[in-house]
């Protein structure tokens, strides 16, 4: 498994919108990308600061997003973000979520 972290900060007072952009359009847009896995977005208690996590069966896949999906996003969040976005890559050492979503279907 493959991450990558993209850390941002809003504007003063955006963080409704952001919340509303992930979860309408950039949500639905990962979800079509070959490979992903899971979404987690992390906002601090100031509403500013976000972290937001990607999930990705390997790096092959998370590299092709990098290169045609995220572009998109970066779209989506123009207005609301104050500076640019920093991207982080990771191999993924250990997860929990497989675990998790098997013990929800059940």
């Amino acid at each position: 498994m493959f991450a990558r972290k993209v850390s941002v900060r809003l504007k003063a007072d955006a963080a409704g919108a952001f919340i509303q952009t992930v979860e309408d359009e950039i949500i639905p847009l990962l979800r079509k990308q070959k490979g992903f896995l899971d979404e987690v977005t992390l906002i601090s208690k100031n509403g500013r600061e976000i972290y937001a996590y990607s999930f990705w069966e390997n790096s092959n896949d998370a590299e092709m997003y990098d290169r045609t999906g995220f572009h998109a996003v970066t779209k989506l969040l123009t207005g609301l973000i104050e500076d640019t976005m920093r991207i982080h890559t990771y191999m993924v050492a250990n997860s929990t979520f497989h675990k998790i979503a098997s013990a929800v279907a059940s």
